[in-house]
């Protein structure tokens, strides 16, 4: 009995150590990983919309109406520019993909173009889905139109359709759905006036 209790309590107290340790670790960067995640977003917001100058959050009762109304849409930033006038507006989406959510990031200006398009955080299959990082991929949707919605073609696109990634049609198509959502969210802001 004694051969397995002392390996038993030698163990519990590492494992005690190495949780305490993890803990302390995470406690310690937490503040670094949030400013870190905050400045990557503030990047993706500049890049799918270049011609603002800063982004405000979109009011609490008008972003629960966009969430409530528009999934996957989880969040909408107003872009503007230096006179403080709306340029337009930024989107984060999480549509399923084949792999779980993608974190999808579109920029809509205020002439109803689709201004950019970023990828977040996924799980996407390396060397297919996860291909919708590079810029092949994402500079499809710059100039589209958000007067219709964006189309997925396996084989050669065409007007305000684009071409899916070869081999991960799912996760094209869950990309298009994010961007999609987020066209119908930016007709209610623009339409509605809920954005300014």
């Amino acid at each position: 009995m004694k051969e397995i209790l002392k390996p038993g309590a030698v163990l519990l107290i590492i494992c005690v150590i190495a949780a305490f340790a993890l803990g302390m670790v995470n406690e310690l960067t937490a503040d670094r990983i949030a400013d870190q995640r905050a400045a990557k977003n503030e990047v993706a917001k500049q890049a799918v919309l270049p011609t603002a100058a800063s982004f405000t959050d979109l009011g609490e009762d008008a972003l629960a109406t966009v969430v409530a109304d528009y999934a996957p849409v989880t969040g909408v930033y107003i872009g503007v520019d230096a006179s403080g006038a709306t340029v337009g507006y930024v989107f984060k989406s999480t549509p399923s993909g084949f792999g779980g959510p993608v974190e999808v990031i579109t920029g809509i200006d205020m002439e109803g173009n689709i201004t950019g398009l970023r990828i977040g955080s996924h799980s996407e299959t390396p060397g297919l889905g996860a291909k919708s990082v590079e810029p092949a991929f994402y500079e499809q949707f710059a100039g589209k139109s958000a007067d219709t919605y964006v189309g997925v073609s396996k084989t050669s696109a065409e007007g305000n359709d684009i071409q899916a990634i070869t081999g991960a049609t799912i996760s094209s198509s869950a990309i298009v759905s994010g961007v999609n959502a987020s066209i119908d969210a930016y007709h209610m802001l623009v339409e509605g006036g809920n954005g300014n």
